[in-house]
């Protein structure tokens, strides 16, 4: 029922009101007080009506934060003193999707062992229903306020830069308050509030974003900013309106946040140019599953200061264990007024990454297959998250997709020719194993 992120997918078929109310009634197996919040998006008003019935007809109070971003949910559980938080959100996905995901008082998502407990009590129809005079109570709260407070308490920029803040008609407006209240002059793109997404589709990749990009670089702006639909993540422009790889943004927040000895948290399809840039310092990567929760693990570990996704998703372990695009946009303004980002790319070498598909209906044991030759070919495998190699001057991963028929293949090499040679070769041995499967 739960993947990497929660439960996500189209409306009225992976997720309904149903779901919604039974995954209410089994947070409240356990739950006395719960946070509950929702990014725009039309059906998230009845997801989030039906998950508080749920929650209140078990006999779980109900703090509702109504609009906000995920990371204002997944603080505000902390904050509030409840037992969980829920954003009701599909994050970056498309308007016809929607989801629920879990957070814990510390801010960190629910982990793999607390999702499988709520998906198997939802499975079994486990319930406490309680009768009419001891139901929970439903309470309207704000928590924004107290997310823009907790940022700039942690974050200083003496010469404020020109910002432009692309919301993509998310909820992340805490971000251009928070870039105010710190001195900076923002200008907005995709403001208002609405969960069709018609500025632009809800995940800012570079081809969504060249508007902004277009904005930035025909504006004095110093920097320009991107969120998702529920602002957990980040990503950037510079003030010539280059739009920032989420590799290089990684190695560039990752840089400012660590000191020599320490080590940040990446997921296994993290380019090596962030593992070259922390060298630099004497910085350590630490290698994780792909997925924000995985990242947010690691951070917990005494020496790692610092995590991220190239998918935009950054998380500071002394602020929250939830990625929190609010202050990622903070923190890179901040950076951005020290020197110029411009100027900051061209101290982070790049190479080239080629990736591609394979389809395969039988994605697991093909998986297992490859597994099995890789171990005996080469040196240097992990299987942390699908099959990793890695060479002197390179690496290719095979990773089965966690929603499609297929098979994902990356690799990436210090030139072009080498990261093709390395591509041919995983695309080889997932191939031969998908045809030895389907021979079986």
């Amino acid at each position: 029922m739960f993947g990497t992120s929660g439960v996500r997918g189209p409306v009225g078929e992976t997720v309904t009101a149903e779901l919604a109310l039974s995954v209410g009634r089994a947070l409240a197996l356990d739950c006395d007080r719960v946070v509950v919040g929702r990014d725009p998006r039309e059906s998230g008003e009845l997801l989030t009506d039906a998950l508080a019935a749920g929650l209140r007809e078990s006999g779980t109070d109900v703090l509702d934060i109504g609009v906000a971003a995920t990371p204002t949910i997944a603080r505000a559980v902390g904050w509030l003193s409840a037992d969980a938080g829920v954003a009701i959100t599909a994050s970056h996905n498309p308007a016809p999707d929607n989801g629920i995901k879990l957070w814990q008082p510390s801010g960190q998502a629910f982990d793999d062992a607390m999702q499988n407990r709520i998906a198997d009590h939802v499975e079994a129809s486990d319930t406490d229903l309680h009768p009419w005079n001891e139901l929970g109570t439903r309470k309207a709260v704000d928590a924004r306020q107290r997310h823009v407070e907790a940022i700039t308490a942690t974050v200083e920029i003496d010469d404020p830069p020109s910002v432009v803040v692309d919301l993509g008609n998310g909820a992340g407006a805490v971000s251009v308050e928070v870039l105010q209240a710190l001195g900076c002059s923002v200008e907005t793109l995709n403001a208002q509030p609405d969960g069709s997404f018609p500025g632009r589709p809800s995940e800012p990749t570079a081809e969504h974003c060249e508007s902004l990009a277009d904005l930035v670089g025909a504006s004095d702006a110093d920097l320009g900013i991107a969120h998702d639909g529920d602002a957990d993540r980040m990503r950037a422009v510079t003030g010539q309106g280059e739009f920032i790889s989420g590799d290089v943004l990684l190695a560039m927040l990752a840089r400012e946040a660590a000191d020599p000895g320490q080590r940040v948290a990446v997921p296994v399809d993290t380019s090596m140019a962030v593992d070259d840039h922390l060298a630099e310092i004497d910085v350590e990567v630490a290698r994780t599953k792909v997925g924000d929760v995985y990242v947010a693990e690691r951070v917990t570990e005494p020496d790692v200061v610092f995590g991220g996704e190239p998918s935009g998703a950054w998380i500071w372990p002394n602020a929250t264990l939830c990625p929190d695009g609010p202050l990622a946009a903070a923190k890179l303004a901040a950076l951005a007024a020290e020197r110029p980002l411009e100027a900051r790319l061209d101290d982070i070498d790049t190479y080239p990454i080629r990736r591609e598909n394979v389809e395969t209906t039988e994605k697991t044991a093909v998986m297992e297959r490859v597994a099995a030759d890789v171990t005996g070919a080469y040196d240097d495998v992990t299987t942390l998250d699908g099959v990793r190699v890695g060479f002197e001057d390179g690496w290719f991963l095979i990773r089965a997709s966690g929603t499609q028929p297929l098979v994902r293949v990356t690799a990436e090499a210090r030139d072009s020719k080498q990261a093709q040679t390395y591509l041919a070769a995983a695309i080889s041995l997932v191939e031969d194993a998908r045809d030895a499967t389907t021979e079986a």
